[in-house]
């Protein structure tokens, strides 16, 4: 053996024992649990056909019913019922003006005006939209609003509302409050490919609203779309509260 061949066969198996481990191959995502396609609509969508909607896979959808204590949607009244007649699980969102009027006051101005619940099979808890800045209030006096509101609606329908928001605007203007989550939906709001971080102690969303660009059949105009986080028999059982 010559003393190029010794030293290489020396010098291999401490290469060996040296040489850095193969790379564990990196985790793919899982694939996302069945979730069920929906939109949420106001006046700026004027006027919709349903049945094409349906058609097109929208299995629910939220409309626009009221604002404060003064704004009635114009088109609440014409595609609220028509959404039900296409088959369409849906239900009421109200938005919110904490500096206007109390949480109580708005809760039931939208009782009043649409957003009440019923156990026909697609009628969805109504849901409060938070967002558009701390409207001037503290987060305390802030989650003070949305408790009245929520304890409110609660008491007029017998439902947990849904709350729409931003993870960001949850920190900023309640101090990333725990409290509500334990029965309340979240509908989190993130126009992107993923619903991201969510407000602390909410675990899980119900619905993400995913772009404000969207198309649908049926809809003349750019429409917010969402995903519901389950199948259609979950909506269905969030629908009829024995979810």
């Amino acid at each position: 053996m010559t003393l190029r061949l010794l030293a290489a066969a020396v010098l291999a198996p401490l290469l060996l024992a040296t040489a850095p481990a193969a790379a564990a191959p990196v985790p793919t995502a899982r694939a996302p649990a069945a979730r069920t396609a929906g939109v949420d609509v106001s006046h700026h969508q004027g006027v919709i056909d349903w049945g094409r909607v349906h058609g097109a896979g929208i299995r629910f959808a939220y409309l626009k019913a009221t604002e404060g204590t003064s704004f009635r949607d114009p088109q609440f009244t014409n595609n609220y019922p028509r959404a039900h007649a296409a088959g369409i699980v849906r239900g009421a969102y109200h938005f919110a003006r904490p500096a206007a009027s109390s949480g109580a006051a708005q809760a039931n101005f939208l009782a009043d005006h649409g957003g009440a619940w019923s156990a026909d099979n697609l009628t969805l808890p109504a849901a409060v939209d938070l967002e558009a800045g701390c409207h001037g209030l503290s987060q305390a006096a802030m989650r003070g609003w949305v408790a009245d509101f929520l304890n409110t609606y609660r008491s007029r329908t017998g439902r947990y509302a849904v709350i729409y928001t931003t993870t960001d605007w949850w920190r900023t203007c309640t101090g990333d409050d725990r409290s509500f989550w334990a029965n309340h939906p979240l509908w989190v709001a993130r126009w992107a490919d993923a619903a991201g971080a969510l407000p602390p102690g909410a675990g899980v969303y119900s619905f993400w609203q995913y772009t404000d660009k969207g198309r649908v059949d049926g809809i003349n105009a750019d429409v917010d779309r969402d995903w519901f986080n389950g199948a259609e028999d979950r909506l269905r059982a969030l629908a009829n509260n024995t979810r």
